[in-house]
């Protein structure tokens, strides 16, 4: 039987998950509140809440989210043992949709030094460990750690058993960053093909950034026929952190001539997630962030500027409206020209005489030279001054 996938990418978000427990990015049961209703408003598919055998503060915040939440389905993650299964079936019973997401180790390194189990222990358990968990969810999601390091047969045999135990998304994760774009693509391709989904399952990527490639590594996932993106708003999560949803949902929308696929999301509450995030764990997203970043649509150099006056789509390969994010600003600074200040003097109520223009022009290159950014004060006071010197008044 061919694997035909379908057409829209499900976003898993873990930002409450991976994404809390990397170090200065903890919340409070608050925080936590916040955060997944601006992923509901986001309209994300699955919401990892957390992971309630870790402790009884995950297992409250599971708890809160689970019956709090409208339309996501949530979810816990668990070890494939009963005692864990146990703890996401009681964090989650008043969820309205609600997934469990067991895994265990599958690579030689996890197997030989954290988990000492054979590999025949080791689908023993995930056999077990699904089955358990369907009894208590009808969704079940399978996770094979650092499957990206794993024996490529070993790793089809370990999704087929848990397939065959009930699980719907099997997903594979690149635990510690280490694949290439063209790596995953074949790994996957390899995958889909070995195990055979059933109708109804669906490959799930959860890829992490050491080597600055999550991204990449998702979209090459899709490509291959994944259908599930797990994934953290501003790409939070453990050491580099994860997937930046923003990023990975943006390139989908934006080159889905490329993709061919889309997603559910509503984007235009990306930067309000991103800034929510922002404001809860006091971590400022860095200013040249792709999409959310504070100079994702702010242009300085001249001839940028002059292209923006003209047709933002120049230099503009989405608009600041896609993600819900304030215009496009030109920022004034030292490579800004003279089309884009003057006409932020015309938009302030300053109407530069032609034969000033030079004066005030040479004034404002001095004074950017000075300050990284030229603000509306500064631009006021050097009018001002050029206009008792050499300018005609205004």
């Amino acid at each position: 039987m061919t694997y035909t996938p379908p057409e829209t990418v499900r976003i898993f978000d873990t930002t409450l998950r991976d994404g809390e427990q990397s170090p200065g990015f903890s919340m409070t049961m608050k925080g936590k509140l916040r955060m997944a209703r601006a992923l509901s408003a986001l309209k994300v598919d699955v919401i990892e809440a957390g992971f309630a055998a870790a402790s009884p503060g995950d297992a409250e915040a599971v708890r809160a989210i689970a019956a709090e939440a409208d339309g996501p389905i949530v979810c816990s993650l668990a070890r494939v043992t009963e005692r864990d299964i146990d703890a996401a079936a009681e964090a989650l019973k008043d969820a309205k949709r609600k997934r469990a997401h067991v895994f265990i180790g599958t690579s030689p390194t996890h197997r030989r030094h954290k988990l000492k189990m054979r590999k025949g222990e080791i689908l023993d358990a995930i056999d077990h460990g699904v089955r358990y968990a369907r009894e208590r969810f009808e969704d079940v999601e399978f996770s094979a750690e650092d499957a990206m390091r794993t024996e490529k047969t070993f790793l089809a045999e370990a999704l087929r058993t848990a397939m065959e135990a009930g699980a719907r998304t099997l997903n594979v994760p690149d635990t510690v960053g280490y694949f290439t774009p063209e790596e995953t693509f074949q790994v996957f391709s390899y995958l889909i093909d070995a195990v055979e989904p059933e109708e109804g399952v669906v490959f799930s990527t959860h890829c992490h950034d050491d080597l600055g490639m999550a991204v990449a590594n998702s979209l090459a996932a899709v490509r291959a026929g994944v259908r599930q993106i797990e994934c953290t708003i501003n790409g939070i999560g453990e050491r580099a952190g994860n997937c930046a949803m923003e990023e990975a949902v943006m390139a989908l929308r934006t080159r889905r001539d490329t993709y061919g696929v889309e997603t559910t999301l509503d984007t235009t509450k990306f930067y309000d997630a991103s800034r929510t995030l922002e404001d809860i764990t006091g971590q400022k997203v860095q200013r040249n962030k792709a999409v959310v970043g504070r100079n994702a649509f702010a242009h300085e150099a001249g001839i940028h500027q002059h292209g923006m006056l003209s047709n933002r789509q120049t230099y503009e390969i989405m608009s600041p409206e896609d993600i819900g994010a304030p215009v496009s600003s030109l920022v004034l600074g030292k490579h800004s020209g003279k089309h884009a200040l003057f006409a932020r003097l015309e938009e302030l109520g300053h109407e530069v005489p032609v034969d000033s223009r030079d004066a005030v022009f040479a004034a404002f290159k001095l004074l950017a030279d000075e300050h990284h950014e030229v603000t509306d004060d500064m631009l006021r006071t050097l009018v001002a001054g050029a206009s008792n010197r050499v300018v005609p008044a205004l």
